[in-house]
């Protein structure tokens, strides 16, 4: 679990003494009794900051540390401070030689047509797959970066994938996604030795759409496809991951949230009702089809989204729209229960939203691996309904606002949560990137470099 770093409290004293001398005393005896009182005064302040310092240097060692469960924070302002504030030691914890074991990451300097020649699109930045340029960023601004190859255990490949915008309904279309990453590994190794020496095992790739490393859409063809071959050994940071056996994730692979940005939830927080009122008792904003079979003969969200609507359209309880809204976060920030159902894959990015913004979401994805889990107690912020019981919504919700809903919202505003869950162009202690080192902490058998010392 996270550790939340307390500072120890302040010591401090207050004294106050009178020296009181008799009417009737005699005046050697007086100056004889002060010297006497100064020494005392002076030998018992001498005791009292040595004692106040040897405690204040060493406060409360064996305290247990706070479980990342049980630390609450309950008021919109401190939750809007802490989404873009670096604690007072960051800087002395990003320079800790000592964290992820000394991991070190190399990042590949590609030409511009694999990365940034992308960003000339400002949406490329801030939709809902940009974990991929918010990575790079974060790595080569880090503590963790190497600009030395041979000291790396890792090699970060930086290929933007996601970027590149249908004309027509303007969604991401990878399409070209295979080709652009082998074409940037034939020239990684045309370049450099490292990739042929470990057949790219401690290689790292982002992959943050539908269906992770198959690079498709829609299921059925990007289960056809499975992981490219020259990327089946390597480490893919990816938004997809279910519970059970899947073509897309026979890879080493990291389960990462969606990019949602930081800024946009630090502005909705701080133009939140001051009084944290939240009027929308359950809410959804999105694509629900009244009709769900599409052209190809499958059904959207398997119906779900649909049977939603169906249901509960006209239910005063439920706050459904189907139309876009650019500012939808801010009826995130003023409902209880966000519902989180499957699109075409079962992640979304209203997860981290919900997170972020304090509502309480409401996964309806049967079988999906959620981001970090190691790490963010989900079963403690959230509620899981499964798909066959959307109907039943209403009931479900009923339940847990009259029982446990403000335990749950309790541990939602601990701001550890959606710190873990929101990228930062700079690494921040405990934020989506540092989970991602995190992980790849865990992997380190991978290291050729860390193999070869061992050897030796």
């Amino acid at each position: 679990m996270l550790e939340q770093k307390r500072a120890p409290k302040s010591r401090g004293f207050y004294v106050r003494m009178k020296l009181q001398n008799s009417k009737h005393g005699r005046p050697q005896e007086k100056s004889s009794f002060y010297t006497y009182c100064k020494w005392v005064l002076w030998l018992s302040l001498t005791l009292y900051f040595f004692s106040s310092y040897l405690i204040s240097n060493h406060p409360n060692q064996n305290k247990p540390a706070t479980s990342l469960s049980k630390a609450h924070f309950s008021s919109l302002a401190s939750r809007a401070l802490s989404v873009s504030a670096i604690d007072n030691n960051t800087t002395a914890v990003l320079k800790n030689k000592g964290l992820f074991k000394g991991l070190k990451v190399f990042v590949y300097d590609l030409p511009a047509k694999f990365n940034t020649d992308w960003l000339s699109n400002d949406r490329c930045r801030t939709h809902l797959f940009a974990s991929e340029v918010a990575i790079h960023r974060a790595l080569l601004t880090s503590d963790f970066l190497t600009l030395d190859p041979s000291q790396a255990d890792f090699f970060f490949v930086p290929v933007y994938v996601s970027c590149n915008f249908s004309t027509v309904n303007g969604f991401p279309a990878i399409g070209h996604a295979r080709t652009l990453i082998a074409s940037a590994i034939q020239l990684i190794r045309t370049r450099y030795p490292f990739w042929d020496r470990t057949q790219g095992s401690d290689h790292v790739f982002v992959a943050s759409h539908d269906f992770g490393s198959c690079f498709h859409t829609m299921e059925n063809v990007a289960i056809a496809d499975g992981v490219p071959d020259f990327m089946k050994k390597s480490i893919v940071l990816q938004t997809f991951g279910v519970k059970h056996k899947h073509p897309c994730q026979e890879v080493e692979n990291v389960v990462i949230p969606p990019y949602v940005s930081p800024e946009s939830v630090r502005t909705t927080l701080e133009n939140a009702p001051a009084d944290g009122r939240r009027d929308i008792f359950a809410f959804f904003r999105g694509k629900m089809e009244v009709h769900p079979k599409n052209v190809s003969g499958r059904y959207y969200s398997k119906r779900v989204r649909t049977n939603i609507w169906r249901k509960f359209n006209g239910d005063r309880r439920f706050y459904l729209q189907r139309s876009r809204f650019a500012g939808y976060q801010s009826e995130i920030v003023r409902s209880v229960f966000c519902l989180c159902p499957l699109g075409w894959a079962p992640w979304s990015p209203r997860l981290v939203e919900s997170v972020a913004l304090g509502c309480v979401p409401v996964i309806i994805a049967d079988g999906i691996r959620l981001p970090f889990d190691d790490v963010v107690p989900w079963a403690e912020i959230s509620l899981t309904v499964a798909e066959r019981d959307v109907g039943k919504l209403g009931n479900i919700l009923e339940h847990v606002a009259a029982t446990n809903l403000s335990a749950i919202q309790k541990n939602i505003w601990d701001p550890r949560v959606s710190r873990a869950l929101l990228f930062h162009d700079r690494i921040q202690p405990g934020d989506a990137t540092w989970q991602v080192l995190s992980s790849l902490e865990n992997k380190l058998a991978r290291s050729y470099r860390r193999a070869s010392v061992s050897s030796e």
